[in-house]
């Protein structure tokens, strides 16, 4: 099978990620107050009921479930399960504000080549993880590179967090 090097789809981003709700209004709460997204305008074209919301450079899609008493809901908090992680400027801020909320948080440290990354995974409304880490001390190095440090390059996440303070700044003039 030939290798695909590069970008073959011309991948500039990630755009959103989409979650089910049992609860568009609840989700958007713990979205917009505890993570900081914010709604922005959704095509009214949909025939169904959800929410858009945007931060970080990304979007959150919340789309109502048809049947809420039927969702799945994961309760075990699992770092080892499908989740988002979010940059973050204070480790200790996130777990104060998380034990303030008194949400379930699982704590998780990793450690490679004397650089520690701390985590914090928890679950949205509807058993979503999330994760909150300080992950930008980790160099991204693409295995193509390993060996040398010249395709060293730097975590996306303080660009992202330029675009978002550029948007709030839009926004409020």
């Amino acid at each position: 099978m030939k290798e695909n090097v590069g970008n073959p789809l011309h991948l500039k981003s990630v755009n959103h990620i989409s979650l089910i709700c049992t609860s568009v209004k609840e989700s958007i709460n713990f979205y917009q107050n505890l993570l900081g997204f914010f709604p922005i305008r959704r095509p009214g074209s949909f025939d169904f009921d959800g929410a858009w919301l945007f931060g970080y450079g990304i979007g959150i899609h919340l789309l109502q479930a048809e049947d809420p008493d039927n969702v799945p809901r994961k309760t075990k908090i699992n770092p080892k399960d499908n989740h988002i992680s979010f940059q973050c400027e204070s480790m200790g801020a996130v777990e104060k504000k998380l034990g303030e909320m008194e949400i379930e948080y699982v704590h998780a440290t990793v450690e490679e080549g004397g650089i520690k990354v701390d985590q914090l995974f928890f679950h949205d409304p509807d058993g979503f993880m999330i994760e909150i880490c300080n992950c930008d001390s980790l160099p991204v190095i693409p295995l193509a590179a390993s060996g040398n440090n010249n395709g060293m390059v730097r975590s996306c996440s303080r660009l992202n967090l330029q675009i978002l303070q550029q948007i709030h700044q839009f926004l409020n003039q």
